[in-house]
């Protein structure tokens, strides 16, 4: 099954999957753990590319919400395959740092559109095939201590520079109330919130029932 974990920049996503997979190693029924996260910015060409285009270095294409969006979601394209696989095995467990919703909470972000949102859904989910996650979790974090952390991360890392979205406070406040929104409406799926791994494992459990 595929557990998609959402959220904006400096929420604690990476951190929870991580956290996530030790504890999914000593469920039981569970036979095998593994995650992906998205962007694929070491293996991707376009998701390279979208990341030249936020760090200013591809004219004027990050202007573009939807061609931004079209990037990320061919990225995703890249491994429709591997997807699908972990899709079809109720005890194999995929956790996804970032997913389908991670373009629609932030296209219809930067376009005010809640349309969008839809448009994202049919372009990844229907006309690339990408697979439907068995549960999506919104890492509830405000947006206020997630900007502390990104800041404290790039910092701490010379790697890690902040790129056009993550330095937009406003995209990052617009984000995360389209996730909360996409959360409550239970867009393309099922939907929990949860900062900590117990409510999130018991939901894989309920799942597998």
């Amino acid at each position: 099954m595929i557990i998609a974990l959402e959220g904006i920049d400096g929420a604690g996503k990476n951190t929870l999957v991580q956290k996530l997979i030790r504890e999914l190693a000593a469920t039981d029924g569970i036979d095998s753990a593994a995650t992906m996260s998205f962007p694929r910015y070491n293996e991707s060409l376009h998701a390279q590319l979208a990341a030249d285009a936020l760090h200013g270095k591809m004219g004027d294409l990050t202007d573009s919400a939807h061609g931004m969006a079209t990037l990320f979601a061919l990225d995703r394209y890249g491994v429709v395959g591997e997807l699908r696989q972990w899709a079809s095995s109720p005890s194999d467990v995929l956790l996804l740092d970032r997913y389908v919703a991670s373009n629609a909470a932030y296209t219809s972000a930067r376009t005010g559109r809640i349309d969008d949102r839809a448009w994202v859904a049919e372009f990844e989910f229907d006309r690339l095939g990408l697979p439907r996650p068995d549960l999506q979790v919104l890492v509830g974090t405000s947006p206020d201590t997630a900007r502390e952390r990104a800041a404290k991360r790039e910092q701490e890392d010379a790697t890690r520079t902040r790129d056009r979205y993550e330095r937009d406070t406003a995209l990052q406040d617009a984000t995360y109330a389209a996730y909360v929104e996409m959360a409550e409406t239970g867009w393309e799926g099922r939907w929990i919130r949860a900062t900590d791994a117990v409510p999130i494992i018991e939901a894989i459990g309920h799942l597998r029932v």
